[in-house]
């Protein structure tokens, strides 16, 4: 993706709330935390950090957060009085500034078992970059795959090879591991719609725990 701007990116995406970074990237994150759960979400843990923590408050950044995990859009219009509603979910904030952390980070944990650590970089886009404690680049610009795996020889191709079976054109493939033959995840960009039939092919490869096709953000 080319790293120059058009004058709508500038602008800034359509949205409620006054900023791009605080409050569009944190629906963003939030709608990608979802999408990457891929679940019934019945708790969610948000610490923000640093200028999410301090100027995000008057951004509506928890609102906002909040918001995408509902899957509500960034222009939705209920997100001003959001924390009037019921939804089920049973939710909570904490506000920590950490000169280790990016200026707009958060992490999110959703019902006591995933932890997502992401960051919001700008005219509305967002990365997250750590689930589970194993490194990816999310984006949201691509339809992806994220596999949690052991560690061994032959699992990477064996993955692929399903992909390529079905002609579809991998962007990017990104691997971290905790040890050798210990836990590992995979992310893989594609070039194409998620197919829910691939995704289970790779969910019965052996030694594989987790899968998920995420779907990309829209624009």
């Amino acid at each position: 993706m080319s790293g120059r701007k058009t004058l709508l990116d500038v602008i800034s995406p359509i949205m409620v709330g006054p900023s791009s970074s605080h409050t569009a990237g944190a629906v963003r994150i939030g709608l990608m935390a979802r999408e990457i759960f891929n679940g019934e979400i019945k708790k969610v843990h948000f610490r923000l950090y640093n200028s999410f923590a301090t100027t995000g408050k008057g951004h509506g950044t928890d609102k906002a957060l909040l918001a995408g995990i509902l899957g509500w859009g960034v222009d939705d219009v209920r997100i001003k009085n959001i924390f009037d509603g019921d939804y089920g979910i049973e939710y909570e904030f904490e506000f920590v500034e950490d000169t280790n952390k990016p200026p707009n980070a958060v992490r999110i944990i959703i019902n006591d078992k995933m932890t997502i650590r992401a960051e919001s970089v700008g005219y509305g886009e967002i990365a997250v970059i750590n689930i589970n404690g194993f490194n990816v680049n999310i984006t949201g610009h691509y339809n992806s795959l994220l596999l949690i795996y052991q560690d061994l020889p032959g699992v990477i191709s064996k993955v692929t090879d399903l992909i390529q079976r079905r002609g579809v054109n991998i962007a990017s493939l990104l691997c971290d591991r905790d040890i050798k033959g210990g836990n590992a995840s995979m992310y893989i960009a594609l070039d194409s719609e998620i197919d829910p039939e691939l995704v289970n092919n790779i969910q019965n490869i052996e030694c594989i725990y987790f899968t998920a096709g995420i779907r990309k953000l829209k624009s």
